[in-house]
C-alpha cells in the first residue's frame, strides 16, 4: 500500500492516477469513432538550455491511495486580495526579477523537548545560506504550479497565473526557470510568446526532460513542447480543448487526452500529433494499460457511454480503436463514474432489483460477483487501494450517513470481511468525502482511523491490517515536563488525519518510508478528537509511545531523506523561522529564514539526493510579488554518514516482537548524529518469520468475531453451503471459519488449524436457482435481445440440466449449468407479459423458479375518441386508441372533468357519466415502458340538444390536408357562415369536422344558457332555429371563401339523427326513433355491402373510408400521404344519401365518437 494518508476524495472508486488540467463538472455524451485524426503543425520555437527530471515528489501519485505531493497541483494565494484589473505594464513584466542578497543565517535558539528548556545556540552552530528571489510583475497573479524536475536536477519551473474569478478563466500567465536551484530564475514569456495565455505546465514522469505546457483555450488551443527541461518550445495546433492528461507508465512520448467534449484522444510522439480513440467518456475513468496483465501496450481500459445513454466498460488499441477491435470485458451495463482498474484488480458497479452489486475482475480474468455481507447493503463503496495483494474498500451501509465501514478482502478481491466499523468522514473543499484513515509509511499493515463511538470520535491503530484495533496512548508529559494524567480507555492521544488541500503544506499527519516508525501528526489529549486547543506529537517507535513536541499546528517536512525534521508554523500569519530537528523531534534548532515575516504558501523540499536545498513560497504582503526563499542546509552536517553512525531498532506492537507474522529490525540513524544521509538508507536488517498464532488470523466471509475472539458464522450464512461449481470427484476448502492475514508471513504453530481444510464435493441436488436478466430488469424492448442468467447456489453445476421457458412458446435446454456461463440470450417478436421459468434437474433432485418478462413496444400515437356533446348523467364510453395497436402491456390513466387524481386502467375504454352541464376537459395517458403520450379532448354536457349532418362542396376536398388544426379552423368559418344567416347566439352553435375525406361535420344546436322561459320553450326555439338552418341550407345560402376565387357551399345532408336528444326517460319516442334508425342503418350497410361493386361511387367511397379510419385510429396528427378523393362534379339528393348512410354507420361503430372539438 502506500506511504500517505488515506484520506481521499471519495467519487465511486476514485483510483485514477490522471494528471487533472482543470476541475470542471462534464456532462456525458458521445458516440464512438476512431478515423478522425487531428495533426498539429509547429507554429513558433524558442531556444534554451538545462536539464529535467520529475514534476512530483518520489511517493506521490494523483488520486490513488499515495498521498504525497501529486503530479500536478496549484497553490493559492488565499491571504490576498486579488483585483482583477490591477497589473504592470507589458515593460514591467518583460524585468526577470529581483535577486536580494544572500544571507547566512544563524540558529537563534535549540529547545530541547525532552526537559522542555530552550538554550542559546552555540557560536559556532552551523548555519543555514539563504537567497531570496521576487517574481518581479506577478504580483497579481493569484495561482502558482511549482516543479523541481527531478532527482538532481537544478531545474526548476514555475507558472503564475491570474485566475479572473468573475470570468472563470486565466487572464494572464508567466513561466519561470531557474538553472540553480533556485537562486535566480529566467521569465521565459518572450519565448513562449509574449501575448501566450499558459493553463497548466506537465513533467513527462518517464523522462524528466520532456516538458509539457497548455495554453488557456479562452485564448487559443495549443501546446507548448520541450526536449530540453524546459529551455526551448515549440508550439503545436490542438483541435481540441484538453481537461486532462494520462502519461503511459512505460512509453514516455504516449500520452492521453481528455477534451472538454468528453472525447478522448492519444499521441505517441509527445503530443505533436493526436487521434480520436473514443467519444462519451466518463471523465477519469480511463486507463493504460497494466504491466505484465495486458498483452498490448497501448491497450486503453475505457468507461464509455453508448448513444442511448448506458454506460460499458470496453477495451481497445489507443492506435486503432476501430469499432471491429473494441471488446467488452463485462457482459452488460455498468453505473456511471464505477469503473476502476488498478493492479491486479476491475472493478465495476451495477444495479440490480433496485440494488447496488459490485463486480471484479482478477488478473483480467471473468467478472465475478463482489461478496460483501449479506445484509451490508451498500449505498456507496469505494476502492481505496489494491497495492498489497487485496482489496481496502469503504463501504457507506443503508443505514449510515456520516461514516463508512471498512471492508478487506481476500487475494481475489471477491471475498469481502469487515476490518473498521463507523470510519468518520469529512468534506473537503471540492465537496467530495474524505475519510479519516491513513496508511502508515514504511510499515506493511500499520493503519490509523478515526472512528465514532457512541457520538464520539476516537483514533485507533492496527498493526495486521484491521485485525485488531486500540486507541493511542497519550504522552506521559507535557512541554513543560508535567506529567499527564491519561487513562485508556477514558484518555487518549487522537490524530487528524486529513491531507492538506494544499500539495507544498504536509498536511496533519506526516510519515516516510524511508524512516520507519516515525510519526508526525495533528492532535489532543481527551476522551474524543477535537480541534480546539490542539498540539503536534510525534513518535519515533510506530505509535507505541508519543511525545509532546509544539503547542500549536505545525508542518513538518522530513529532510535529507528522512533523516532531519523541519517544522514551520501553519500559514495563519507571516513567519520569519523555521525548527529543524536531527534526533527525531527530540532536540529542535531554531533558524531565521526570511529577513522580513512571510506569508508562506508552500515549501519545496529535496530536489534530489545530492543536494540539501529547500525553497519557500509566498509572499510579505497582499500586494507584492511572489518570493521564492532557497534555503541550503548542507552546513548543518558535519560528515556523511558511515556504519557506525546507524543503530538497529526493533519493530513491535507493545511489546509484542511479532508483527504480521514476523520480527523486523531496522537500521536508523542514530538521533543525534549530524552526519548526512543523502540517499535512502533505512532498510530491513532482518525478518524472521514468527509461529502463526491467533492473532495472525481473520474471520472468513461469512463469520463473525465474538466476544471470546472466535469467528462464528453469521445467521445469515450456511456453512455447509458448497459452491455449485464443486462437481462430483473435485476438492473444495471448507472454510473453518478463519483466513490468514494477507501478506502475513508467519509459519507452522496453528496454521493448519485454522487455514481451511480440503474436502472432496459431495453429490447434492440442486438448491437456491436463480433467474433474472443481465441488466437486472423485468423489462424489455419489442425486438430486443434479452440475455437470461442462471445461477445455482448448491448443486454440481456439471452434472445438472438446465432447461429454460421463455413463455412464449420457444424453450432451450443445457446439459449442464457450465453453458450458460455468457447468459442465454433470446428476442421476443410480440410484445405482452411472458412467464420466464427455468428449472435444474440432476439424479438426486430438481430445482425450479421463474419471472414475469414485460415486453413492450414503443407507443408512437394515443388518440382520445370520445362524442363531442353528451347527455347529463347518461354513461358515455371513452376510448383511448394507440398505435401499433399490438401493444398489450399499457397502463391508462384518465384525468376527468377537474379531477386530480386520475383513473388507471389497463384497458383502453372507460365509461363515464358527466353529471354537471358545461364544458368539460377528458385527458388520456397512455404509459408504455419509459415513454408517455397523451391526448385531450373538450366534451360539451347537455341536458338536450339537436345535430344536422352537413357536407360540403368538392372543391373543400383538394383543401383538406387532414389534420386537426385544420379541422378547428374550418369548423370555426363554417360557423361564422351560420351565423350570418341566423340570428342565433354564438353559445348555441357547436361545429365539429370528421377526419377523414370526403369532408363532412356536424352542427350541434345547444340550449340557450338562460332557461328561465322553461323547457319547453327552449325546445320550441332549438326547432325554429333547426327549420331556419335547413331552409337557409337546402337554398344553398350558407357559404364561405376558402382562399380568393374559391367559395365553398355547405350543405346538409338529409337524414338525422332523432329531432330532439333528450336526458329525460319520458321520451320514450327518441328512443324508438333512435332504434329504428340504427335498424334501418344496418340494413343499408348490408345492401352497400352487397351490391356495392355494382356501384362505382359506392365502391370508391368505401376504398377511401377505409383508409379514413384507419388514420383516425392511428394518430392525431396526420401525415401528407392520407388518400384524398375530389368529386368530378356536385352530388345528387341520392348521393347524399347514401353518403350519409355510411357516416352514420361510422359513428355507431365507434360509438359516436368523432375525434374533434372545436372551441367557441
Amino acid at each position: 500500500m502506500s506511504t500517505v494518508s488515506l484520506s481521499l476524495s471519495l467519487s465511486h472508486t476514485h483510483t485514477h492516477t490522471h494528471t487533472h488540467a482543470r476541475a470542471l463538472s462534464l456532462s456525458l455524451s458521445s458516440v464512438s469513432r476512431s478515423s478522425l485524426t487531428a495533426e498539429m503543425q509547429p507554429d513558433e520555437s524558442a531556444d534554451g538550455n538545462a536539464k529535467s527530471d520529475k514534476v512530483a515528489a518520489k511517493d506521490a501519485t494523483l488520486l490513488r491511495t499515495k498521498r504525497s505531493k501529486p503530479t500536478l497541483t496549484e497553490f493559492t494565494r488565499g491571504a490576498r486580495n486579488i483585483d482583477a484589473s490591477r497589473g504592470e505594464s507589458s515593460d514591467e513584466r518583460k524585468t526577470h526579477g529581483l535577486l536580494l542578497d544572500g544571507q547566512k543565517l544563524r540558529s537563534e535558539v535549540r529547545w530541547n523537548r525532552d526537559d522542555g528548556k530552550v538554550s542559546n545556540s552555540r557560536q559556532d552552530e552551523p548555519k543555514l545560506i539563504s537567497t531570496t528571489f521576487a517574481l518581479a510583475g506577478d504580483s497579481a497573479h493569484n495561482h502558482a504550479v511549482v516543479y523541481w524536475t527531478g532527482h538532481n536536477s537544478s531545474v526548476i519551473l514555475i507558472l503564475t497565473k491570474l485566475y479572473d474569478f468573475h470570468l472563470g478563466s486565466v487572464t494572464e500567465s508567466s513561466l519561470w526557470r531557474s538553472r540553480d536551484y533556485g537562486t535566480t530564475y529566467e521569465r521565459l514569456n518572450d519565448k513562449v510568446g509574449v501575448k501566450t495565455v499558459l493553463s497548466y505546465l506537465y513533467v513527462c514522469p518517464t523522462n524528466k526532460r520532456k516538458i509539457m505546457v497548455l495554453t488557456d483555450p479562452e485564448f487559443e488551443s495549443s501546446v507548448l513542447i520541450s526536449s530540453d527541461e524546459g529551455a526551448s518550445y515549440q508550439k503545436y495546433r490542438l483541435g481540441f480543448y484538453v481537461l486532462s492528461l494520462l502519461f503511459h507508465p512505460e512509453k514516455e512520448d504516449w500520452i492521453l487526452a481528455y477534451s472538454h467534449d468528453q472525447k478522448l484522444y492519444s499521441s505517441f510522439d509527445f503530443g505533436r500529433k493526436w487521434q480520436l480513440v473514443h467519444e462519451r467518456v466518463t471523465p477519469n475513468r480511463f486507463y493504460w494499460c497494466v504491466s505484465g496483465l495486458d498483452k498490448e501496450a497501448d491497450l486503453v481500459h475505457i468507461e464509455a457511454h453508448t448513444p442511448d445513454g448506458h454506460c460499458q466498460y470496453m477495451t481497445c488499441r489507443a492506435q486503432a480503436c476501430l469499432e471491429s477491435a473494441r471488446t467488452f470485458p463485462f457482459p452488460g451495463y455498468i453505473e456511471p463514474n464505477s469503473l476502476v482498474v488498478q493492479d491486479n484488480y476491475i472493478v465495476v458497479q451495477v444495479t440490480m432489483a433496485g440494488r447496488a452489486a459490485y463486480y471484479v475482475s482478477y488478473q483480467r480474468e471473468p467478472f465475478v460477483l463482489i461478496k460483501i455481507p449479506k445484509y451490508s447493503l451498500p449505498k456507496d463503496m469505494h476502492i481505496l487501494s489494491t497495492d498489497q495483494g487485496q482489496v481496502f474498500a469503504a463501504v457507506q451501509e443503508w443505514n449510515q450517513n456520516d461514516t463508512y465501514n471498512l471492508y478487506i478482502s481476500d487475494q481475489r478481491g471477491v471475498f469481502f470481511t469487515l476490518a473498521l466499523e463507523n470510519v468518520k468522514t469529512s468534506r473537503g473543499l471540492g465537496g467530495n468525502s474524505m475519510i479519516d484513515l491513513y496508511e502508515v509509511a514504511g510499515i506493511k499493515g500499520m493503519l490509523i482511523a478515526n472512528r465514532k463511538v457512541e457520538n464520539q470520535v476516537k483514533t485507533y491503530i492496527t498493526y495486521n491490517k484491521g485485525r485488531d484495533w486500540r486507541m493511542l496512548q497519550a504522552p506521559s508529559k507535557d512541554l513543560e515536563g508535567n506529567d499527564i494524567h491519561c487513562v485508556l480507555p477514558f484518555c487518549s492521544l487522537h490524530l487528524q488525519l486529513q491531507m492538506s488541500e494544499n500539495p507544498y503544506l504536509s498536511g496533519s499527519i506526516t510519515t516516510k518510508s524511508s524512516v520507519p516508525g516515525v510519526i508526525v501528526a495533528t492532535g489532543n489529549i481527551g476522551s474524543e478528537l477535537s480541534y480546539n486547543n490542539v498540539g503536534m506529537f510525534v513518535s519515533s517507535d510506530a505509535g507505541n509511545t508519543w511525545r509532546h513536541i509544539f503547542e500549536e499546528e505545525h508542518n513538518v517536512w522530513f529532510l535529507d531523506e528522512g533523516g532531519a525534521l523541519l517544522a514551520v508554523a501553519q500559514p495563519a500569519a507571516p513567519v520569519r523561522h523555521l525548527w529543524i530537528s536531527f534526533d527525531e523531534g527530540r532536540q529542535w534548532t531554531r533558524h531565521s529564514f526570511s529577513a522580513m515575516p512571510l506569508y508562506v504558501d508552500g515549501v519545496l523540499v529535496e530536489p534530489g539526493s545530492e543536494s540539501q536545498v529547500l525553497t519557500f513560497f509566498g509572499h510579505f504582503s497582499d500586494r507584492s510579488e511572489w518570493q521564492l526563499i532557497k534555503i541550503d542546509y548542507k552546513s548543518l552536517f558535519t560528515k556523511q554518514c558511515t556504519e557506525g553512525d546507524y543503530q538497529t531498532w526493533h519493530l513491535h506492537n507493545q511489546g509484542e516482537p511479532c508483527v504480521m507474522g514476523q520480527k523486523q529490525i531496522y537500521m536508523k540513524r542514530r538521533p543525534g548524529n549530524y552526519c548526512m544521509l543523502g540517499r535512502e538508507s533505512s532498510r530491513i536488517l532482518s525478518a524472521e518469520p514468527c509461529i502463526c498464532r491467533a492473532h495472525d488470523f481473520e474471520c472468513d466471509y461469512g463469520y463473525e468475531r465474538r466476544g471470546a475472539g472466535t469467528c462464528l458464522a453469521a445467521f445469515w450464512f450456511n456453512p455447509a453451503t458448497v459452491s455449485a461449481s464443486c462437481s462430483h470427484g473435485q476438492n473444495y476448502l471448507n472454510s473453518t471459519g478463519y483466513r490468514k492475514v494477507v501478506a502475513n508471513n508467519c509459519t507452522k504453530g496453528v496454521k493448519e488449524m485454522y487455514l481451511a481444510r480440503k474436502q472432496v464435493c459431495p453429490e447434492r441436488p440442486p438448491r437456491g436457482l436463480q433467474l433474472g436478466t443481465r441488466e437486472g430488469k423485468l423489462t424489455a424492448n419489442l425486438g430486443s435481445n434479452v440475455t437470461f442468467v442462471v445461477q445455482l447456489e448448491e448443486g454440481d453445476s456439471l452434472r445438472t440440466n438446465i432447461q429454460l421457458d421463455f413463455g412464449d412458446g420457444t424453450a432451450v435446454s443445457y446439459s449442464n449449468l457450465s453453458w450458460t456461463e455468457d447468459g442465454i440470450k433470446h428476442v421476443y417478436r410480440s410484445a405482452g407479459i411472458f412467464r420466464v421459468s427455468a428449472l435444474a434437474e440432476n439424479s438426486l433432485g430438481y430445482d425450479s423458479t421463474s419471472l414475469y418478462l414485460h415486453v413492450t413496444c414503443p407507443v408512437e400515437h394515443v388518440q382520445l375518441l370520445a362524442p363531442f356533446v353528451v347527455i347529463k348523467n347518461k354513461e358515455v364510453n371513452l376510448t383511448a386508441v394507440v398505435w401499433p395497436s399490438h401493444c398489450r402491456t399499457l397502463t391508462y390513466f384518465w384525468w376527468l372533468g377537474n379531477s386530480t387524481e386520475p383513473v388507471i386502467t389497463l384497458e383502453g375504454s372507460i365509461p363515464h357519466v358527466f353529471s354537471a352541464e358545461g364544458m368539460n376537459t377528458v385527458t388520456v395517458q397512455v404509459s408504455s415502458a419509459n415513454s408517455i403520450l397523451q391526448d385531450t379532448k373538450t366534451i360539451a354536457v347537455q341536458e338536450f340538444f339537436k345535430s344536422l349532418l352537413l357536407s360540403f362542396s368538392p372543391n373543400l376536398d383538394e383543401a383538406n390536408p387532414d389534420i386537426p388544426e385544420w379541422r378547428q379552423d374550418v369548423g370555426r368559418v363554417i360557423k361564422k357562415a351560420l351565423l350570418q344567416i341566423a340570428d342565433v347566439p354564438t353559445e348555441q352553435l357547436l361545429v365539429a369536422v370528421f377526419p377523414g375525406i370526403p369532408t363532412a361535420a356536424e352542427l350541434f344546436l345547444l340550449p340557450s344558457k338562460n332557461q328561465s322561459e322553461g323547457r319547453k320553450r327552449s325546445e320550441e326555439d332549438l326547432e325554429q332555429i333547426s327549420e331556419v338552418l335547413i331552409i337557409a341550407l337546402n337554398q344553398n345560402l350558407v357559404e364561405f371563401e376558402l382562399k380568393p376565387g374559391s367559395r365553398v357551399i355547405v350543405y346538409i345532408t338529409q337524414l338525422t339523427l332523432a329531432p330532439l336528444v333528450d336526458s329525460i326517460p319520458r321520451h320514450s319516442s327518441s328512443a324508438m326513433l333512435m332504434l329504428l334508425s340504427v335498424v334501418f342503418l344496418g340494413l343499408a350497410v348490408f345492401l352497400i355491402y352487397k351490391f356495392k361493386r355494382k356501384i362505382p361511387w359506392i365502391n370508391i367511397y368505401a376504398e377511401v373510408n377505409h383508409e379514413k379510419e384507419q388514420e383516425m385510429l392511428g394518430t392525431v396528427g396526420q401525415s401528407d400521404a392520407t388518400p384524398k378523393i375530389t368529386l368530378s362534379e356536385f352530388s345528387t339528393p341520392k348521393e347524399m344519401m347514401e353518403k350519409e348512410l355510411d357516416a352514420r354507420l361510422k359513428r355507431e361503430q365507434s360509438s359516436f365518437t368523432p375525434p374533434t372539438l372545436f372551441d367557441h
